[in-house]
């Protein structure tokens, strides 16, 4: 299936700049960084289940958020850019 996550941690406090950088590795693992807090890629299920099981153990529920968008494949995606855009960084999948 075709993914698009997004997160928002919180910074307020000094532990959001480590929550912020073990969520980013862990989407880094499975996803390919698109912009700032979004990835996108495909994942099996098992995939998903993993990374979604990762993000749990770092993320505080009453502070941080991660949106998952699930699609059956890419191409029932239609993408608009708006705004500075050299190259599609989110057209690297073979």
């Amino acid at each position: 299936m075709y993914i698009i996550l997004v997160y928002d941690i919180n910074l307020e406090e000094k532990e959001g700049q480590k929550v912020l950088r073990n969520v980013f590795k862990i989407c880094k693992k499975y996803l390919v960084h698109i912009q700032n807090s979004t990835f996108e890629g495909e994942l099996l299920e098992t995939q998903l289940l993993r990374l979604s099981k990762e993000l749990e153990k770092h993320i505080r529920k009453e502070k941080d958020s991660v949106i998952v968008f699930k699609s059956r494949n890419e191409k029932w995606l239609e993408k608009q850019f708006l705004g500075k855009v050299e190259d599609d960084i989110t057209d690297n999948f073979l």
